[in-house]
């Protein structure tokens, strides 16, 4: 089996658009939720979203490009912009063994709605030929290749909420396995839009706050739901033999994956946990004897009832009772609201980044504990910490369970 590793890493966030003001926004406790100003709100029970601010695509495209693409394509391409220049990979790999692994969880949704406005206004003739291939939510993966013409395997997984952990699991058990030598994985999202805040509010998923500060409350008492967030992230992934050769700079190696399924129900998690856990005891596998105290989850966390709970039963069953009280754990959801698609990547950057500076990034507003969530959550301020290794964990709709696990490179 062939070692894995990281060597580039790009971001489009709430709380920032590039990896350091990103990292730099988590560690700070930067509160990327506020009132929705994408469209009027006044008829909505939901009024607060974690919106991308200041998003400027024709940072890495020109404006006819940027106009042909939905917004979750734009987030992509720019996400992935950055982690390709960070890893100094283009131009230093053939372009057949270059990959793609790259999801989104709804696609090109305010497409989707201005096409559907178009329609019923004016009728089928005023539907633009775009709507198609700015919609399908395979086309940010697609889009990735052309622009870094990566001719090795381009995949589009769909998982709800746990697409991008899935996106770069998959993209490491392909290079592990030989499919390819580098892989450009991850997630995207730009669904803040009327019908999906609607919908997600009509899932009784949403929370109804009107406070940022009272409205994503990861492991809170008070907690009633999500926050729509948006934006992407963007992992190399690369060949442990090929990435040393060329002299890149390595942030962490791969050594972990566990997908499985609840198969209990369509949007509420199966609190025994017993699915969940195995996810993350599979992804642990490699690191199973590196102490407790020196691991980090980076949770799931989304500050539903429902989630929260059955997260920490999870936690509590794939590493014992005494080990997941001294584990590290922290939600950014609770400063970047819940990314979609593109959280599993988002949130694998941040535990990475813990990784590689010794600090938690904290739950922010944790102010009133569950007692059925009682483990370390990292409540309000970042905390140092010696970390050997780190894990991302997925939950989304329809019982799909991610985790991934990365440790600081050996040899």
């Amino acid at each position: 089996m062939k070692r894995v590793v990281v060597t580039g890493i790009g971001a489009v966030t709430p709380v920032g658009n590039n990896v350091p003001d990103f990292w730099d926004g988590l560690l700070t406790g930067k509160n990327g939720i506020g009132e929705i100003t994408r469209f009027d709100i006044s008829q909505s029970k939901y009024t607060l979203a974690a919106e991308v601010k200041d998003f400027d695509p024709l940072t890495c495209m020109d404006k006819l490009t940027s106009k042909k693409l939905d917004k979750f394509t734009q987030y992509a391409l720019v996400s992935s912009a950055e982690a390709m220049a960070d890893s100094g990979l283009e131009g230093n790999i053939e372009k057949e063994e270059l990959g793609v692994y790259f999801g989104s969880g709804i696609g090109g949704f305010e497409t989707f709605g201005a096409s559907y406005e178009m329609l019923v206004e004016k009728g089928p003739r005023r539907v633009s030929p775009l709507f198609i291939p700015k919609m399908i939510s395979n086309i940010a993966a697609g889009n990735i290749a052309i622009k870094f013409q990566a001719q090795g395997p381009c995949v589009s997984m769909t998982t709800a909420c746990a697409t991008g952990t899935t996106n770069i699991g998959e993209a490491y058990r392909a290079i592990r396995h030989g499919y390819a030598t580098a892989i450009i994985c991850g997630g995207s999202e730009a669904a803040i839009t009327p019908m999906a805040v609607a919908g997600f509010g009509a899932c009784m998923a949403l929370s109804p706050a009107t406070d940022p500060n009272l409205a994503s409350l990861p492991f809170d008492k008070r907690r009633n739901g999500f926050v729509m967030g948006e934006g992407a992230a963007t992992l190399i992934l690369e060949e442990y033999e090929h990435a040393k050769a060329r002299g890149a700079k390595i942030y962490a190696e791969v050594c972990g994956y566990g997908s499985t399924c609840d198969a209990h129900h369509v949007t509420a998690p199966d609190e025994s946990a017993v699915a969940s856990a195995k996810a993350i005891r599979d992804a642990m596998e490699e690191i199973k004897d590196i102490p407790a105290d020196k691991l980090y989850i980076n949770a799931h966390g989304t500050g539903t009832t429902l989630n929260d709970k059955t997260e920490t039963n999870a936690i509590r069953k794939a590493l014992g009772e005494e080990d997941a009280k001294k584990v590290h754990i922290s939600s950014i959801k609770s400063m970047t609201g819940h990314m979609l698609g593109a959280a599993g990547a988002a949130e694998a950057i941040a535990a990475i980044l813990a990784m590689r500076d010794g600090v938690i990034p904290p739950t922010i507003n944790l102010q009133e504990p569950d007692e059925e969530c009682d483990l370390h959550y990292t409540p309000n301020q970042a905390e140092k910490a010696d970390l050997e290794a780190v894990l991302s964990n997925s939950l989304g709709f329809g019982g799909h369970n991610a985790c991934i696990a990365f440790r600081k490179i050996k040899g």
